[in-house]
């Protein structure tokens, strides 16, 4: 894919989340609505609706749209951006502190990783490598940053890329430092709920000299499908001070290395 081309899938890919959010907010809206507040035109808006009602995020009627929540929704981008921001700004404030100028790192697809984009480009020199659409799109523009996009079959529910293409790509490639999430924490466990993106988190994993699993506190004690990890894989999980302590304490007499971001005041974090 060249890069004209990943940044008008981008550009597409942020009106449409935008779009998304749109609609949430309101709950219903009018076509006519849509083509006003993007400023676009009845043919792209319809063109975006049916693509997003494909997707399940977006249920279209007569004259308008509106949205539901419903499984594709709860797992889709679009919805997990919005939910537990706070948490995630913390944990990502953290995470940004373990990244030092010449590094070379791995961001998955996971909007808590996504969060640590912003403190990246005042880092000096990085190497950024991700399978992100989003990322890609927001740390290419960034001049003090080398980006390697991964290729592979576009998941826009996810709005990143998966398969072999891309785990191949990935298992060329050697990191410093790999930053990911999951969708739950059950018992000692990560877990997710789409079966080829624990194969990319999976090729992730291997291709990186240290890892890192950022996940909030409201995952714990939640499901999804498939296994991916035990938590003693990675040599650091962060999450925020939400968490329960007895799940804290399991967690440390089970030899994981946590670390917690404090939301308790103004959104601080603890030191190490």
């Amino acid at each position: 894919m060249n890069m004209l081309h990943l940044a008008e899938n981008g550009t597409v890919a942020t009106r449409r989340r935008a779009m998304v959010d749109y609609v949430m907010n309101r709950g219903n809206v009018e076509i006519d609505e849509l083509v006003t507040r993007f400023e676009t035109s009845r043919m792209t808006v319809h063109r975006d609706l049916q693509a997003l009602s494909a997707q399940g995020l977006l249920r279209r009627v007569h004259g308008g749209v509106t949205t539901l929540p419903n499984g594709i929704v709860e797992s889709s981008m679009l919805y997990r951006r919005r939910r537990a921001m706070r948490e995630k700004k913390a944990i990502a404030a953290l995470a940004a502190g373990m990244v030092v100028p010449g590094d070379v790192i791995a961001l998955d697809d996971s909007t808590t990783v996504c969060c640590m984009v912003d403190h990246l480009a005042a880092m000096g020199p990085l190497t950024v490598v991700t399978n992100s659409l989003g990322v890609a799109t927001t740390v290419g523009a960034m001049p003090s940053i080398s980006l390697i996009a991964l290729g592979g079959r576009y998941h826009p529910t996810f709005d990143a890329f998966f398969g072999l293409m891309c785990e191949q790509a990935i298992g060329a490639l050697r990191v410093g430092t790999l930053f990911m999430s999951v969708s739950a924490i059950h018992g000692v466990n990560a877990y997710h709920q789409e079966q080829d993106i624990v194969k990319a988190k999976h090729a992730l994993m291997r291709s990186a000299d240290r890892r890192v699993l950022m996940v909030d506190s409201t995952k714990f004690g939640s499901n999804a499908l498939n296994r991916l990890a035990d938590l003693s894989e990675f040599d650091v999980v962060i999450t925020d001070d939400g968490l329960d302590p007895a799940v804290a304490d399991r967690l440390l007499d089970h030899g994981v290395t946590l670390r917690m971001a404090r939301l308790s005041a103004s959104d601080e974090v603890k030191p190490e």
